[in-house]
């Protein structure tokens, strides 16, 4: 918006082309002022601002001719924290980022209150927090790997003896197994969030192949100890003979009779 005023002479009659452009802005609140130029550094005086945020205080250099939105961007350098969270209190109110720091009266040396945002600050809390409880999920993560690494030396240990034909107990396969399922509970207890949850993740898929190994290794073992038994198994008929035909698979042969029948008769008296 711009308003053109024609500079007037004392006697009343108006300079000959002589005219003066005016800048206006509307302000947020609804007040029309005049529109603010950028700040050039090398032409507006500098001030320094005491700045104090809890028992910290902090001197700035900034425009004299600045605002408070500015002097926020100063304070992120400074004290870490962006515009956004920061809240500036002059003289017990708190200044818009809009508001310039020679209108509400700052001077050099002059004090300002920083406070920050309660909703930023809750938010850092929870961040805090979150990052805290990952930690412990994640040492609680790094416990269980530490356990499978040790079980999976078992593991190695039953393939070596199985590919090398050597026989295996049943129950070294039950107790591997049981051992790692111990384990898998352990990580289904860990709540788990953000790294500490892909590292639970990738762990439990560890933990589960182990345990599909072993029982793939129990069925090769079982299936080629079966097939050695069976082979080993062969039935082998032996005849043996007796005199008595006792323990014989045949009838022993009938003796000879003493008595020799005959059709000669004897006559008696």
């Amino acid at each position: 918006m711009k308003r053109s005023a024609a500079a007037a002479s004392k006697g009343g009659a108006a300079n000959d082309g002589v005219k003066e452009s005016i800048d206006w802005e509307l302000r947020p609140g609804g007040m029309l002022v005049q529109k603010r130029q950028p700040l050039d550094s090398s032409s507006c005086p500098m001030i320094k601002i005491k700045v104090s945020h809890g028992s910290c205080h902090h001197e700035v250099t900034v425009p004299a001719q600045s605002t408070f939105g500015h002097l926020k961007g100063v304070l992120t350098s400074e004290i870490g924290l962006e515009p956004k969270e920061q809240r500036l209190i002059f003289r017990g109110k708190e200044k818009e980022d809009e508001e310039c720091l020679h209108m509400v009266g700052v001077k050099d040396m002059s004090k300002v209150i920083l406070l920050e945002d309660p909703a930023s600050k809750e938010r850092k809390l929870e961040e805090m927090q979150r990052s805290e409880d990952i930690s412990k999920a994640c040492e609680a993560v790094s416990s269980v790997r530490t356990e499978v690494d040790k079980l999976y030396q078992k593991v190695v240990d039953l393939e070596t003896s199985v590919c090398s034909g050597t026989k295996v107990e049943d129950s070294e396969f039950a107790i591997s197994t049981e051992l790692l399922m111990v384990q898998l509970l352990k990580l289904d207890s860990i709540a788990a969030d953000g790294e500490a949850k892909v590292q639970r993740r990738v762990e439990v898929r560890r933990v589960q192949s182990y345990v599909d190994t072993i029982d793939n290794l129990k069925a090769r073992n079982s299936a080629a100890f079966s097939n050695a038994a069976n082979n080993a198994v062969s039935v082998i008929t032996k005849w043996e003979a007796f005199e008595t035909g006792v323990g014989s698979l045949k009838s022993p042969t009938p003796l000879p009779s003493a008595t020799v029948i005959t059709q000669n008769w004897e006559h008696f008296d």
